[in-house]
């Protein structure tokens, strides 16, 4: 039979009691438990979304990765942007979220749009402008993402352009 789910305010580890007597384990040696109502919404924000982080330097300690959510309200887009160095995967979790991009392989640069799906992934290199869209009038898209730093980089840009080679 499974535990109960961890309470509000119980701290990271309800079910690994601290001796008083003994000094607490150290942050990196401990599973931590991040609760859907527990969400961190002061990050890095680009217009037309909101992000929550559940993983971070901040909220459990990561050095490598930041995770969390983002919503994308009905009939909006967020401003194009780029996330420097990290490596970003994004996965579906509920409406119909586009991501949008420039594609210089042609004879000239041509946008890109992918659309998704609940259960997508889409993966965004390192440096790549894109922006997301949510074209659905009425349902807001949410996304879970990982990035490979520790925060949540995002470098809003006046317009999408063609990543050059050589440019990341």
């Amino acid at each position: 039979m499974s535990e109960p789910l961890t309470t509000p305010g119980e701290g990271f580890h309800p079910h690994l009691h601290d001796d008083p007597g003994h000094p607490a384990a150290p942050l990196h040696t401990r599973l931590h438990h991040i609760r859907a109502d527990a969400l961190d919404g002061d990050t890095a924000q680009t217009g037309g979304m909101r992000r929550f982080a559940a993983v971070s330097g901040r909220t459990v300690g990561s050095e490598k990765l930041w995770m969390g959510q983002t919503h994308v309200a009905p009939a909006t887009s967020s401003s194009d942007h780029h996330h420097g160095e990290s490596e970003t995967a994004i996965y579906v979790v509920s409406g119909h979220p586009e991501f949008v991009f420039l594609d210089d392989w042609g004879p000239r640069p041509e946008e890109v749009r992918l659309r998704t799906a609940p259960g997508d992934y889409i993966f965004v290199p390192p440096f790549v402008p894109h922006r997301e869209e949510n074209p659905d009038p009425a349902e807001e898209a949410v996304v879970v993402i990982a990035r490979s730093t520790q925060e949540a980089i995002v470098v809003n840009l006046p317009q999408l352009y063609a990543l050059q080679p050589g440019e990341a």
